[in-house]
């Protein structure tokens, strides 16, 4: 079994408290499983991990948790902790019921977003033209990822939020291998996020509905996770 990467570049800032070094931790391990820089089946020493990235046990060992319970890693039995396997027919499974459901939390925005939401939205979609016109895909991704937040928060719903949440992970992953995936998908991503808003403000929860779901399936069969012409 492969043992974890030594190479991880993380640098903390002076001050930072446990809460922001977890969540750096968090994301850069994140990053590197989604990347394939942390392979499936790769052996994380919590020690190991916390000298890499120059932090303390504490917020590696909470960036672990948080990780383990998005379904990135497994604690075994005299295994410890490995990487998750994110195989084809997993993605695609996941990335299905994840369009049905951003639909659905599209559709409850679109009756009750308000201004300020709205304008939270707008907010976003301006980084993300700034990042579309850089080709900055981290910053893009971590926009987009901001955008759907506000959707979510302005659906209202704890539930939906909760089942959504339970995705992240796989969430991450593909929208990472969609941006990535060609130059083209930038500029396309950017105008059915446009798109999204426009039928927010128009109070149309049908529209706003569909347009998520067909955002979400192009951009995994962007992504390879979907096979074209499938639905």
């Amino acid at each position: 079994m492969a043992s974890a990467a030594t190479d991880l570049i993380f640098r903390p800032t002076e001050g930072q408290d446990a809460l922001s070094l977890a969540e750096g931790a968090y994301r850069r391990l994140r990053d590197a499983i989604v990347r394939g820089e942390l392979a499936a089946g790769t052996k994380i020493s919590e020690r190991g991990l916390a000298l890499t990235l120059g932090i303390s046990a504490q917020p590696v060992r909470e960036a672990l948790r948080r990780l383990e319970a998005d379904g990135m890693v497994l604690t075994q039995p005299r295994s410890g902790t490995i990487v998750a396997e994110f195989g084809p027919d997993r993605l695609a499974e996941m990335g299905r019921i994840r369009a049905a459901l951003e639909g659905s939390a599209a559709a409850l925005a679109a009756e009750r977003a308000d201004d300020a939401a709205l304008a939270l939205m707008d907010a976003q979609l301006a980084v993300m033209r700034e990042a579309t016109a850089a080709a900055d895909t981290v910053r893009l991704a971590a926009a987009n990822e901001r955008f759907h937040a506000l959707v979510h928060a302005a659906a209202g719903n704890a539930f939906l939020l909760r089942s959504l949440t339970s995705l992240r992970a796989y969430d991450h992953f593909n929208r990472v291998r969609a941006l990535e995936s060609t130059p083209k998908e930038l500029p396309k991503a950017l105008a059915e996020h446009e798109g999204l808003v426009k039928a927010f403000r128009k109070r149309d929860p049908e529209l706003a509905e569909e347009r998520m779901r067909a955002h979400v399936l192009r951009s995994l069969r962007a992504g390879g996770v979907l096979k074209n012409g499938k639905k």
